[in-house]
């Protein structure tokens, strides 16, 4: 699944322990030029919860168009408030595993975007997770999803101890590439017919940043 584009996939199966098991409050002042226009807002990062199925499924019908470029096929129900509360619940399930750590990305403490720590390996021999994102088309431009990925990168090698940090994008999703770039990631490969995305199969750019102790 795309880890660093415009979504997030739903947890894969894990059987690590729980770390985080309540929700975080991680924030940032929004009054510094981060992406394309500075803004004077707060962005913060939280553990998602059932109320956000609504702003959740609002954000996805609006931006549906604008997503399907970056995005696989999704049924009708994912664009609404019950199939978001579903995906909530496994989400959910699977951050009680400790194999993910999914969150909402907060301004002046509304929803405009989710933040996902997946894949999360904590054995002392390993120590990875893979990051992805999206932030609504109401809230882009503003910065928020360099300083999501940043507070998620925080929580990755503090409490999640993680070491190495993963994503991918589609080869041609420069914003998010961007962001990636300034949040101190680096290219290192391609992974060819990685995605089906709108009937074809698709190569993805894969990204890494190794994280302090």
């Amino acid at each position: 699944m795309d880890l660093g584009r415009s979504g997030e996939p739903d947890p894969a199966p894990g059987a690590a322990p729980a770390h985080a098991t309540r929700p975080h409050r991680l924030a940032v002042p929004s009054t510094a030029r981060d992406e394309d226009q500075p803004v004077r807002s707060t962005t913060r990062i939280r553990l998602i919860e059932p109320a956000d199925a609504a702003p959740i499924a609002a954000h996805r019908v609006r931006d549906a168009e604008a997503f399907q470029r970056w995005e696989p096929a999704q049924p009708a129900r994912y664009f609404t408030s019950e199939g978001q509360a579903e995906r909530i619940d496994r989400l959910l399930a699977g951050h009680r595993t400790g194999s993910v750590w999914p969150g909402v990305v907060l301004a002046d403490d509304q929803v405009i975007g989710q933040v996902t720590i997946g894949g999360i390996l904590p054995q002392p021999h390993l120590r990875r997770a893979s990051v992805g994102y999206w932030i609504g088309s109401v809230a882009q431009n503003q910065g928020h999803a360099g300083r999501a990925v940043g507070l998620a990168l925080r929580l990755m090698t503090g409490e999640l101890g993680v070491r190495r940090a993963e994503a991918s994008t589609h080869l041609e999703n420069l914003p998010s590439q961007r962001v990636l770039r300034r949040n101190g990631f680096t290219p290192y490969g391609v992974a060819h017919a990685a995605i089906l995305l709108d009937g074809d199969w698709c190569d993805s750019l894969l990204w890494e940043r190794i994280l302090e102790d």
